[in-house]
Parts: structure tokens; C-alpha cells; sequence
């Protein structure tokens, strides 16, 4: 038992070591990428419309601000996220061709519904 506790407290700082080494490049980078703001609200997405550069990687920081359950869809885009009350999220997005990619809240349809637009 000595050893397997000797043996834990010797790897667990590598371990963390590692880990840290793996996934903090990945935080940076993220940190690098355009980023815009989608609101839900109680079935009404704000702004309607998302404009973004084509060919780029982009993040949608993601916000439930209503008092309902909400959930960004797209099938155009591939992306599902579900958002209790309150929460706050993202979903990366990649690198896009131009034209327009339907969104909507699958919770408070048909009106929940909105774009993002991929222009050159």
C-alpha cells in the first residue's frame, strides 16, 4: 500500500504537468479566434443575423438569458447545444464557405430562428 501511495504521489504532478502541456495550446488558440455573442432569450435569438468572415474559425459564445430551457440547433452547421436557464456556453464553429447557415432554439419554434452569413 506504501508503494502504489508513493508510486500516486509521484505521478500526479507529471500527470498535471502533461495535461497542462496538451491542453493549454489548444486555450490559447481558442483565445486567437473571432468570437461573437447569440443572445436566447425566451424564444427570441439576438441578432437575428451573424456576420462572419468565410474561410475562418470562429466561436459563438452562446447565452441563455430567458427563464426557459433553450437549445442552439443548426444542421447546416452540424452543431446542437442545450442551455438551461442562465448558462452561458460556445460552440466552435469551422472554417466556413460563403453564403447563409440557418440557426434556431429547437425549444421555441417556429419563430426561434436566425443566419449566420459567411461572406468573402
Amino acid at each position: 500500500m506504501r508503494l502504489s501511495r508513493r508510486l500516486y504521489a509521484l505521478l500526479s504532478p507529471v500527470l498535471l504537468l502533461v495535461l497542462s502541456a496538451v491542453l493549454l495550446p489548444n486555450t490559447a488558440l481558442a483565445t486567437d479566434m473571432p468570437s461573437y455573442d447569440l443572445t436566447l432569450k425566451n424564444g427570441t435569438l439576438t441578432p437575428k443575423v451573424l456576420k462572419v468572415k468565410a474561410g475562418e474559425k470562429f466561436i459563438i459564445q452562446l447565452h441563455n438569458a430567458g427563464n426557459t430551457p433553450a437549445e442552439f440547433e443548426s444542421n447546416s452547421l452540424r452543431k446542437e447545444k442545450v442551455l438551461a436557464p442562465g448558462v452561458k456556453s460556445f460552440v466552435v464553429i469551422h472554417p466556413l464557405r460563403a453564403g447563409s447557415y440557418d440557426y434556431f432554439d429547437d425549444f421555441h419554434l417556429p419563430d426561434a430562428r436566425g443566419q449566420v452569413v459567411a461572406a468573402e
